[in-house]
């Protein structure tokens, strides 16, 4: 059984992973790192999702990286583009040489004595084993299991005699033309899905138990090509990036502040998109106040596009079952398909699902808590990287990626080896409350008994504020008596063996 040991192990080469790598490199040199990647590509999510229609539901100038300007004309990017634009990244930078491919993590155990995690490590191409230890462990594996979606029990599934596809394993061989589709969801998967199967299916029905907002908007940026037209690409970019932040954050507080108000505004602009005749009260006007749940971006209007052309139409109903040529609803009516698409969800995993062990005892992550929305209560040496649910996800995991740097270069300068946040005797009145306790959605409330608590103070919070965020990530001391600082006994540290994963 072989044995690597690095300084970080990153897990996970999506943006993430991506992003952590490059600030490792730039921020601490010193550090040597690996990033084990399960799957045989980089790309994360971008890679894994191949459905038709696959984009970005957030601007490119902050789902990009700080550090790799966008500079494509369309803001909004679909799944390819943002491939290119991470193999342009890791080429640029060298990161490539680092990922290891096919690499499954399983199992992750943490020794005080030595300082070191102990990885096991499965290859999925093979099943054999490995073992790699490191002192520090990035997780950037995401918030939803790669192994499947979400899929309620429908009554009669197998009775029907058309195809069941669940986005998340999309075939190759899947062909819509002419054909009858049934979308099964509200959430942006569908509301990508179908208006691209519209085009080339017969008609596209999306089926929903419920509506979500919608808010459509350009899948350019007129002002940042503008910019690009007079500055050079880095400034450009980072003025496009500030203003698509500052907006983002502006426009997220002043909803939160005037629910009704912000209500009123978005079903307003989709009843102007359908006309006066379309019910809107019933499938575009959701019971729960403007991000309680993600808004669902509809670029350019394609869904009301295709809703008006007749390719497309909504239904809000809830399903009884199915049958051997498409779904019974309970008011009676039934939904003819070929092809039904199970839009149904995710589901959410703490931590790549991944079994974790600290000093012999296995780690139960729902009662631990969370530290500044990174790190975990009594586990040492570890961050993990999960990104804004009100923003766009790069905003946050390019600062948790700094903030590791941190960290490291502290540990470094104080001639320390362990790193763990601690609770202060004062926190033991806690107030306990969801990691994600103002989201309302299914994948959410589903996992929501399996994720880290957060507290009623910092920095037991798992803070939603870029601007708060940025301040306290890369201005805030590390050494804040919550994170505490210690060393291994010298003579148990496991010896530093760098063979063949060096710089």
């Amino acid at each position: 059984m072989a044995s690597n040991h690095v300084d970080v192990l990153v897990v996970g080469a999506g943006i993430s992973g991506i992003g952590q790598a490059y600030h490792l490199q730039t921020e601490a040199p010193d550090r040597t790192y690996l990033i084990l990647e399960g799957r045989a590509d980089i790309g994360g999510t971008w890679d894994l999702f191949r459905y038709p229609g696959i984009r970005s539901d957030s601007d490119m100038h902050t789902l990009g990286f700080e550090f790799k300007p966008w500079n494509a004309e369309k803001s909004i990017a679909d799944g390819p583009s943002i491939m290119a634009y991470l193999r342009e990244t890791i080429a640029e930078h060298g990161i490539d040489r680092h990922i290891r491919f096919n690499h499954l993590v399983r199992h992750a155990e943490w020794s005080s004595e030595t300082a070191t995690w102990t990885v096991d490590v499965e290859l999925a191409t093979t099943g054999e084993h490995l073992t790699y230890t490191c002192n520090f462990l990035s997780m950037c594996s995401g918030y939803y299991s790669y192994r499947h979606g979400h899929t309620p029990d429908f009554e009669g599934r197998d009775r029907f005699q058309g195809r069941i596809v669940h986005p998340q394993q999309w075939p190759d061989d899947l062909d819509d033309a002419g054909k009858r589709v049934v979308v099964i969801g509200s959430g942006a998967t569908a509301m990508t899905l179908v208006p691209a199967m519209a085009a080339t299916a017969a008609h596209v029905t999306m089926l929903q138990r419920s509506p979500t907002y919608v808010a459509a908007g350009p899948d350019v940026d007129v002002i940042a090509n503008g910019l690009r037209k007079v500055l050079p690409d880095s400034v450009a970019y980072s003025v496009t990036r500030w203003k698509n932040t500052t907006l983002q954050q502006f426009m997220y507080k002043r909803m939160r502040a005037n629910p009704q108000k912000a209500k009123n505004l978005l079903v307003g602009r989709v009843r102007k998109a359908l006309g006066p005749e379309y019910d809107v009260d019933t499938h575009f006007t959701p019971s729960y106040a403007p991000w309680d749940q993600r808004l669902c971006l509809v670029p350019n209007g394609d869904l009301f596009e295709a809703i008006n052309a007749g390719t497309a139409s909504v239904v809000t109903d809830t399903i009884v079952g199915f049958d051997e040529t498409g779904i019974q609803l309970e008011s009676g009516e039934h939904l003819d398909a070929d092809i039904i698409i199970t839009a149904t969800g995710l589901e959410m995993v703490t931590l790549g699902e991944v079994d974790f062990v600290v000093d012999g005892e296995p780690v139960d992550f729902a009662q631990t808590w969370s530290y500044k929305g990174f790190a975990y209560s009594d586990v040492p040496n570890l961050a993990s990287t999960f990104g804004y649910v009100n923003a766009s996800w790069t905003l946050r995991a390019d600062l948790i990626a700094t903030y590791t740097c941190r960290l490291l270069n502290h540990m470094a300068e104080t001639d320390t080896t362990i790193c763990t946040p601690r609770l202060r005797p004062s926190d033991a009145s806690m107030v306990a409350r969801p990691m994600l306790d103002h989201l309302t959605s299914g994948y959410v409330q589903r996992a929501a008994d399996r994720f880290p608590k957060q507290g009623d103070r910092e920095p037991w919070i798992n803070p939603q504020d870029y601007a708060k965020d940025r301040k306290m990530f890369r201005k805030e001391p590390v050494d804040d008596e919550v994170m505490t600082f210690t060393t291994a006994r010298p003579s148990t540290q496991a010896p530093r063996v760098y063979q063949s994963v060096g710089r």
